[in-house]
């Protein structure tokens, strides 16, 4: 009864302070000195090394468009935008990744990272980061920014016409290609970035072998009933064209365990369950998360998110990649994102504070820290607007 009553005190308490005074002008200041422990001056993340975990980095403005149609959790948009600048959080894992994508040897089969951690840890913005350096690096993108809106909220379906008993997403295939070509404007220019083979559409339409790559992404687009056999296609003119040299290659897959989950939301013409491995995306991106080519590397996530709620019940990838998914993955380097370190919270609390987004009172930390358990979405939540 007393520990359900203190329980109850600190929750109302931090929860008064946090909502009815967040902009109060009697905030805490924030001198230089403790500025400068939690904003990086480094904005690059080329140049981030384990020096600047903790710390938090501004993307400029002009390099946000590679999140201009996914990447970012909308809740963290939404507080984004609110603060007016977009600044991440270089943590651990994601500098451990980074790492090592500076030193694999890329004339060996692709690396295949399986970032995990419980709900609400951070993984999204782990992605985000390793996308970024990925950006100022000049690899070819290859993003997935959530599965699990293909698997759980498609757009439309329809029967694929030259597949039999598989199923086309060509709304989300479309809408994934413009997000292809927007994250890699800068390099589809190349003219060595050409197809390696005839692709033949109807008796009236024709990709020609020869033609830009960007033909094959527009074809996507502007046709919607090849949508998905475009983006097979894409999938493997990529792996061409990075086995030849001409690029270097970023897969990135967030809620990647989706694409092994059966128990999915779309439904044939008889309300018949469509599995996975029937849809025809799903065919793109496990060919292009395989180890049969090189010059790229892989880098995906798995979340319990990603499927129903009743099966949330470990986070660990073995559960949630299931038998086939663990198999189609193995071998490959797991990088588990924890909660936050005191560092990290400390860093995150004085960065509300320099937003004037939360007022400073005595062992508020302590206190949010109890009741966020240290986890970064829960502690979003709690200083979250009314």
């Amino acid at each position: 009864m007393i520990k359900s009553f203190a329980s109850e005190y600190i929750f109302r308490r931090a929860y008064s302070v946090l909502q009815c005074t967040r902009f109060s002008t009697a905030s805490q200041p924030i001198t230089e000195s403790k500025l400068q422990s939690f904003r990086s001056e480094e904005n690059d993340p080329l140049k981030h090394t384990l020096d600047h975990v903790g710390q938090f980095y501004r993307i400029p403005e002009e390099e946000k468009n590679i999140f201009l149609y996914g990447g970012l959790p909308k809740s963290f948009e939404i507080q984004a935008k609110t603060f007016n600048e977009t600044c991440l959080m270089i943590r651990r894992p994601s500098v451990d990744v980074i790492n090592c994508l500076k030193l694999i040897d890329y004339t060996k089969p692709t690396v295949r990272f399986v970032i995990f951690g419980k709900k609400g840890s951070g993984k999204s913005l782990c992605l985000a980061h390793i996308l970024h350096y990925a950006h100022k690096a000049r690899y070819l993108i290859v993003h997935v920014p959530w599965v699990g809106n293909w698997m759980r909220r498609c757009k439309e379906i329809s029967s694929s016409e030259t597949r039999e008993g598989y199923i086309d997403l060509n709304i989300d295939a479309a809408a994934w290609l413009v997000h292809f070509k927007s994250q890699n404007e800068h390099l589809l220019n190349n003219p060595e970035f050409q197809i390696s083979q005839d692709y033949v559409w109807s008796k009236r339409e024709t990709t020609p072998k020869g033609s830009p790559l960007s033909e094959l992404v527009d074809h996507g687009v502007n046709r919607l009933k090849y949508a998905s056999e475009c983006v097979v296609g894409l999938a493997e003119e990529i792996k061409h064209l990075s086995r030849s040299g001409h690029c270097k290659t970023l897969v990135a897959i967030d809620g990647f365990n989706a694409f092994f989950y059966p128990h999915t939301r779309v439904f044939k013409e008889k309300k018949e369950v469509v599995p996975p491995n029937k849809v025809t995306l799903t065919e793109a991106f496990l060919s292009l998360t395989k180890f049969d080519w090189n010059n790229a590397a892989i880098v995906t996530t798995v979340d319990e998110i990603a499927i129903a709620e009743q099966d949330h019940k470990s986070h660990l990838p073995r559960y949630l990649l299931r038998k086939e998914g663990f198999e189609h993955m193995d071998p490959f380097i797991p990088i588990f994102v924890d909660n936050y370190s005191p560092k990290e919270f400390t860093s995150c609390m004085d960065y509300y504070r320099e937003r004037k987004w939360v007022r400073y009172y005595p062992q508020q930390n302590e206190e949010l820290a109890l009741l966020s358990v240290n986890n970064p979405y829960n502690l979003m939540h709690l200083c979250a607007s009314l």
